[in-house]
């Protein structure tokens, strides 16, 4: 680190990696200094594109460079232990995107070289870091004794379209770890973990693809205060179904679980609503990288909200909801 700024460099050269730099160039202490891409043409074109100084084709050779301080990495699912626990093993920090692995297994791993290196690991889970979801976390006491959790994330893909033609694209390839509840059913189940727990008991349904991935699923819990909860997520419909955390006296409604815009409190007595959603002002990336930073300049090694043992937790009940739906990854084999 030189002058404040912290130099990343980025493994992924997707739509995500182009959305997290624009949210990371929204916090001072955000530079760009490098690109890892397997084709050094691809990684020059979006070097070019972002105006970033050096590029590599070896994960490795950038790991080891004193040119940068941490790595945010946004390769495919099956990638991430992996290129993660490389990167941490020479002393670089790491933000990975979510799914934070292929399975809880590799996560430990993952924890255990963190603490080995001392150094920090955060998954890339945004919308638990953003000010709506902060403001949910503070309100939750006004809704008294919660007894039920709503969250519904269900969006269809245009590669669905090429599955239902016979090509598996990657997001429906099970030797990738992809699939719904990997792609998009996390967002419905992180933040459950983050403001209740683990819970006590697991029962899902949902649609096994004959790639080898679920396309949806439906996904009910329980905890032993009388709370349950139930996630939908889905790769094959749409859905418009807001958020709800439903209190003995009051209710808490979000717009969206995965992008928070609106946050409500409705009082049960007296049916007055409050908004509780703050001013932002910035892009809805910045915050999770601001957090990273936050971090790595505090000598702290891990979030309070995207912690680890969130993150171990949430991939320990996908590995379950997994289980009942049949997926297996090759990824497992290794365990």
């Amino acid at each position: 680190m030189k002058n404040n700024k912290i130099r990343i460099g980025v493994v992924g050269t997707n739509f995500i990696t182009d959305w997290v730099i624009a949210g990371g160039r929204e916090d001072e202490r955000f530079e760009l200094a490098a690109v890892c891409s397997r084709k050094e043409e691809t990684a020059r074109q979006f070097a070019l594109k972002h105006h970033i100084p050096h590029t590599f084709t070896s994960l490795e050779a950038m790991a080891e460079s004193p040119l940068i301080d941490a790595v945010y990495i946004a390769s495919p699912n099956v990638c991430h232990a992996a290129q993660s626990i490389l990167c941490m093993e020479r002393g670089k920090h790491v933000l990975c995107e979510k799914a934070f692995a292929s399975n809880a297994a590799e996560v430990r791993e993952m924890i255990k070289t963190a603490k080995r290196q001392n150094v920090v690991l955060m998954e890339a889970m945004k919308p638990t870091l953003t000010p709506g979801f902060r403001a949910v976390q503070q309100s939750l006491e006004r809704i008294g004794a919660v007894r039920q959790y709503f969250a519904c994330y269900c969006q269809y893909s245009s590669r669905y379209d090429k599955l239902k033609e016979g090509v598996i694209l990657n997001a429906f390839n099970p030797a990738l770890s992809n699939g719904a509840v990997m792609d998009i059913g996390v967002y419905t189940i992180y933040p459950m973990v983050v403001l209740f727990g683990r819970p006590q008991t697991i029962h899902a349904i949902g649609l096994k693809l004959y790639s080898g991935v679920d396309g949806h699923g439906n996904v009910h819990f329980s905890y032993d205060n009388g709370l349950y909860a139930t996630v939908l997520y889905s790769k094959t419909a749409d859905s418009r179904l807001p958020t709800e955390i439903q209190g003995e006296d009051g209710l808490i409604t979000l717009d969206r679980i995965n992008i928070i815009s609106q946050a409500t409190l409705t009082r049960r007595k007296d049916g007055a609503k409050e908004n509780l959603m703050p001013p932002t002002g910035k892009n809805e990336y910045y915050y999770e990288i601001a957090e990273f930073f936050d971090l790595i300049q505090s000598g702290q090694k891990e979030s309070a909200v995207n912690s680890l043992e969130n993150s171990l937790i949430t991939l320990e009940i996908i590995d379950e909801i997994r289980r009942q739906l049949g997926v297996v990854f090759p990824a497992d084999k290794k365990e």
